[in-house]
C-alpha cells in the first residue's frame, strides 16, 4: 500500500462517494461542457485536498452533505483557478496531460473557468454553506493576489526571502488552509477550532510549496520534473534568494543575469543549480521547510489521538517527504 492510499484508508468511502456527487456537480445541459469537463475529470491527482477536508471534517464530529459540498466548492472553484492560469502563462501541459486551451483554445478554456466558478458559488448558496462560502472566497481572493504579487517582484528579480514567504502563503498555503478551516466548519467546530485548523493547513501548504521550489534544483532530477523549470521562467524561489543573499555582488550579478536571459542553455542551468547547491541554498530551504512542517504537527498534536489524526500526521510528514 503506498503512504497515499494510507493516509486515505479512514476516509475511503467517502473520497469514493466524493467522487460521484463532485461529477454530478460539474454537470450541464451542454454538450460540449460535459466532454471538456469529463475530460477535467480524468485529470484528478492524489486528491490532496478533498483528503484535508474529510480527514479535519472526522477529526471533529462525522463528514455530512456540508462536508461533500465544502470539497466540492474548493474542487470547482480551484479547477475553474487552475483552467485560468493555464490560458494566462499560455501553458500546454498540466500535470502531463494536455490543457484544456491546449485542446479547445482559450475562449473555451476561459469560459470553462467561468463555468465551474459559478458552479462552486450556486453549489454554497443554494445549500446555504455562506460559512464554507465564505472561506473558500477568502482563499481564491488571496491566491489572485500572490499571482498578481509574484508577476509584480518578478520583473525586477528582487523578490526577499519576506515577499517569497508571502507569495507562496498567498498562492498555495491558503488553498490548504481552507481546507482544513472548510472541513471543520462543516461539522460544527468552534471558531477557534476552525482557525487552529486554518493555521495548520497554511503550514502544511508552506511546507508542500518549498518543497516543490526544491526539486528545481535537484542534480539527479529523479522527479521527473524538469530540473531547473522555475529558472527558466524566471521565478525566484527560496533554495535561490537565499543562495544570491550569501555569496558576494559579483557572483550574484553574474547568476542574475544568466536568470534573466530568456533562452537559457543547459549549461547555464546547470550553473545556477550548482551555485545553489554550493551556495548551501538547499540546506537552508531544507531547514525553512522542517520549521513549517514542524508547526502543523504541534497544532495536530493538540487534539486527542484517532485515526484522522493518524493521517492526518501521515499526510504532514509526506508533504516533504515525497519525490514528486
Amino acid at each position: 500500500m503506498s503512504v497515499v492510499d494510507k493516509i486515505k484508508q479512514p476516509i475511503k468511502e467517502e473520497l469514493k462517494q466524493f467522487e460521484s456527487f463532485f461529477s454530478s456537480s460539474m454537470k450541464s445541459d451542454v454538450s460540449l461542457l460535459n466532454l471538456v469537463t469529463k475530460y477535467v475529470l480524468k485529470r484528478k491527482g492524489k486528491q490532496m485536498r478533498p483528503m484535508v477536508v474529510f480527514l479535519v471534517a472526522n477529526l471533529f464530529g462525522r463528514s455530512n452533505n456540508e462536508t461533500n459540498n465544502g470539497a466540492a466548492l474548493i474542487e470547482l472553484m480551484h479547477t475553474a483557478t487552475l483552467v485560468h492560469d493555464d490560458v494566462v502563462d499560455n501553458s500546454n501541459q498540466r500535470r502531463g496531460f494536455f490543457s484544456i486551451n491546449a485542446l479547445w483554445k482559450n475562449k473555451i478554456a476561459v469560459l470553462l473557468g467561468d463555468f465551474l466558478l459559478s458552479k462552486g458559488l450556486l453549489l454554497a448558496v443554494n445549500n446555504g454553506n455562506f460559512d464554507l462560502l465564505k472561506i473558500v472566497s477568502k482563499a481564491v481572493e488571496q491566491m489572485s493576489e500572490g499571482e498578481l504579487l509574484q508577476i509584480e517582484k518578478t520583473r525586477k528579480l528582487n523578490i526577499t526571502e519576506d515577499i517569497y514567504f508571502e507569495i507562496i502563503k498567498k498562492k498555495t498555503a491558503v488553498l490548504i488552509a481552507s481546507c482544513a478551516a472548510v472541513g471543520a466548519k462543516s461539522v460544527g467546530a468552534t471558531s477557534e477550532e476552525v482557525e487552529q485548523m486554518w493555521q495548520m493547513g497554511e503550514n502544511i501548504g508552506m511546507a508542500f510549496q518549498i518543497k516543490d521550489d526544491l526539486f528545481d534544483f535537484q542534480l539527479d532530477n529523479i522527479t521527473g520534473k524538469p530540473a531547473g523549470n522555475d529558472i527558466q521562467e524566471k521565478k525566484m524561489t527560496i533554495p535561490l534568494i537565499y543562495a544570491l543573499n550569501n555569496t558576494d555582488k559579483a557572483k550574484a550579478k553574474s547568476i542574475k543575469k544568466i536568470i534573466n536571459k530568456n533562452n537559457k542553455t543547459n549549461s547555464d542551468i546547470k550553473e545556477v543549480v550548482g551555485f545553489v547547491n554550493q551556495s548551501e541554498g538547499i540546506v537552508y530551504a531544507t531547514k525553512r521547510m522542517n520549521e513549517f512542517k514542524n508547526k502543523a504537527l504541534e497544532i495536530i498534536n493538540l487534539y486527542p489521538d484517532s485515526v484522522y489524526k493518524a493521517s492526518i500526521i501521515e499526510l504532514i510528514n509526506y508533504t516533504i517527504s515525497r519525490n514528486k
